[in-house]
């Protein structure tokens, strides 16, 4: 409940809660939060027992932890009917990203033997930026019947 306060946020709260309840009033304030949380706690229980009643034997495993979003996706990724922990243990990141790079060098040395022979050499580099290609004045833009 309490995971994201650090100490010297705690210590800020116990030093304004004894200046303005005061220290000889600060334990029984502290007494009646202490019952109105177990009170909401217990209340809470007996309603979700309630409707673990009333949802009947087929929920009996019914968690209302499997309610939050990040859970219930949690929860189905490590199913193990999907067969997604094979997918994922089979997929290996590294060796793909080694497999693009030594794909680009290989073009890189291709290109740069081929481009250093000629007269616009560009130090054996590729230019990747996008340049636009200048239509034709008798050229027409695609026309699209769905689009419109």
């Amino acid at each position: 409940m309490f995971n994201d306060i650090g100490p010297l946020e705690l210590v800020t709260l116990i030093v304004l809660a004894v200046l303005v309840f005061g220290p000889d009033k600060l334990p029984k304030v502290i007494q009646d939060v202490t019952r109105t949380i177990r009170k909401i706690r217990e209340f809470s229980e007996s309603a979700k027992n309630d409707i673990r009643e009333e949802l009947g034997p087929e929920f009996k495993d019914f968690e209302f932890e499997d309610l939050n979003p990040k859970t219930f996706i949690r929860k189905q990724l490590d199913n193990e009917d999907l067969g997604l922990k094979e997918i994922r243990n089979g997929f290996d990141l590294k060796k793909e990203m080694a497999e693009v790079t030594d794909a680009v060098h290989s073009r890189d040395a291709d290109s740069s033997s081929s481009s250093s022979s000629g007269a616009g050499s560009s130090g054996g580099r590729i230019d990747m930026t996008k340049k636009p290609e200048t239509p034709d004045r008798d050229d027409r833009p695609p026309f699209d019947a769905d689009a419109t």
